[in-house]
């Protein structure tokens, strides 16, 4: 999508759509006065009126979009109604947007990026779509009192939808394309924007002891990897960074403890967490943010094997504890064990961060729109419910009680890799607790918003959705840049 910010005066090129953002209670004249008082039309937030463009106008069509009370219209305020904009008419066979009626610089910018994250779209394997079904409209103007400021306040915004943009296509490709080396090939590529990229594979895994994270990965014909993400923009480059660790299971199978076949083709998805950590290293980079920061990604595939590891058996972690593993399919959180056993030996970061699909339990708790937060420390934990609030990524603040500890107790090792219900999510973060030390930790279990169909969000179509990369850039931005 090509963003263009320019004055009131400029010319409106030939096939344009025109949307004007209009509050409620605000008047509206001539034969567009008409056309509302002939609909139900408020101005209500999330309202459109499509409508014959007025005769003398340049606009081959108008649209009126509704952004609610103007002293309650903020920057996700503009993006929602760029992107309902974008939304009324991408199909329309008109090839330009012109977006009115947001003339503050900052909230023009934020309208620009509503609209690129709107038009995101996965389609590079469709080969027989009719051109009528297809997007329209390549560009997109916004009218601004400031072009040239919303332009700059733009950069950054731009450096995140291209984020949301890399994880969101790593979230949708389909497992016999994206497994752990592609994925792993993908990120390298990243060092084009100044990232340091370590790849290690199975060889250097085992010699580091992550008896958990190999175990999950043996039953498939794809090597495992461990993917090491650092970005020093601080200017101390050895001052200590921030960490953050995805899950990162490219097909989860449920191995030998089989998955049913119903649903089974979603769990590509099941590297949400590490597409996650990936997007959130690529925007800290595309911004140049002035802080030290680590991404550790462990990626596998959890298949049915002759060779796969079984309930029953005991597994050691780098941190020397041992697991007895009583289902295969709560294998997440044993690629993130020694994922982050390894990030806080080898960094000793200021807090880590795991993201990871660990729950279906989860959902159950807190529906499709929020993620779970589990945390060791309070401190960590209201930033990244504060971040949350910001960017409106749904964030809930979940228990930790220690008599939960007692499910994942086990007769014959350290512990168990999973304590069955109740509190199934509960018992999932109780586990990974045991592999952060003292470090303040928080855990996120996006299960429940790393994907969305239907998607309720008007600046984040159905599919992949790249939640928590805004979250979590703001909260680096707000919180721990120099």
């Amino acid at each position: 999508m090509d963003i263009e910010f320019v004055a009131a005066g400029a010319a409106i090129p030939a096939r344009t759509a025109v949307a004007r953002i209009v509050f409620e209670g605000e008047a509206q004249e001539g034969p567009v006065a008409q056309a509302v008082a002939a609909s139900r039309f408020t101005g209500a937030k999330g309202q459109t009126l499509d409508i014959l463009a007025p005769q003398g106008t340049d606009a081959a069509r108008l649209v009126l979009v509704g952004a609610g009370k103007k002293d309650a219209f903020n920057a996700l305020g503009a993006e929602h109604a760029a992107a309902s904009a974008y939304a009324g008419v991408k199909a329309s066979g008109l090839e330009t947007l012109r977006i009115e009626g947001i003339a503050d610089a900052d909230l023009a910018a934020h309208a620009a990026l509503g609209v690129r994250l709107a038009s995101y779209r996965f389609d590079k394997y469709r080969t027989k779509e009719p051109a009528d079904k297809k997007p329209s409209i390549a560009k997109t103007l916004v009218v601004t009192d400031a072009a040239d400021a919303a332009l700059g306040a733009f950069a950054d915004m731009a450096a995140l939808a291209n984020a949301v943009s890399f994880t969101r296509d790593l979230v949708s490709e389909p497992p016999n394309v994206l497994f752990p080396v592609e994925f792993a090939r993908r990120v390298k590529a990243l060092e084009s924007l100044g990232l340091e990229i370590e790849v290690l594979g199975e060889a250097e895994m085992k010699a580091l002891g992550m008896g958990s994270l190999l175990a999950v990965g043996q039953g498939s014909i794809r090597e495992s990897q461990l993917v090491v993400i650092r970005w020093n923009g601080a200017a101390d480059k050895s001052a200590q960074p921030v960490a953050f660790v995805g899950k990162g299971v490219c097909f989860d199978t449920g191995g030998i403890s089989l998955k049913p076949a119903d649903g089974m083709e979603d769990m590509k998805w099941d590297m949400g967490g590490a597409g996650t950590v990936a997007g959130l290293m690529h925007v800290l980079a595309g911004r140049k943010a002035k802080v030290n920061a680590v991404g550790v990604l462990g990626l596998v595939e959890n298949m049915p094997d002759g060779n796969s590891y079984r309930p029953g058996d005991v597994l050691t972690s780098m941190s020397g504890q041992t697991i007895e593993v009583v289902n295969t399919d709560a294998e997440g959180r044993l690629v993130l064990a020694d994922a982050l056993w390894y990030c806080n030996d080898r960094f000793k970061p200021k807090f880590m961060v795991d993201l990871a699909t660990l729950t279906g339990a989860i959902i159950i708790s807190l529906g499709n729109d929020l993620a779970g937060c589990f945390s060791n420390d309070d401190a960590l934990a209201e930033d990244l419910l504060a971040a949350a609030r910001a960017e409106d990524e749904g964030l809930w603040r979940m228990p930790m009680p220690d008599a939960y500890n007692k499910q994942i107790d086990s007769m014959i090792a350290d512990m168990k890799n999973t304590g069955g219900r109740p509190g199934g999510s509960i018992t999932a973060a109780l586990f990974l607790k045991r592999f952060v030390k003292d470090t303040p930790w928080a855990h996120l279990d996006i299960a429940s918003t790393a994907w969305k169909k239907p998607s309720t969000v008007p600046t984040s179509p159905d599919g992949a959705t790249g939640y928590g990369i805004r979250l979590l850039n703001r909260l680096v931005r707000d919180k721990y840049e120099g």
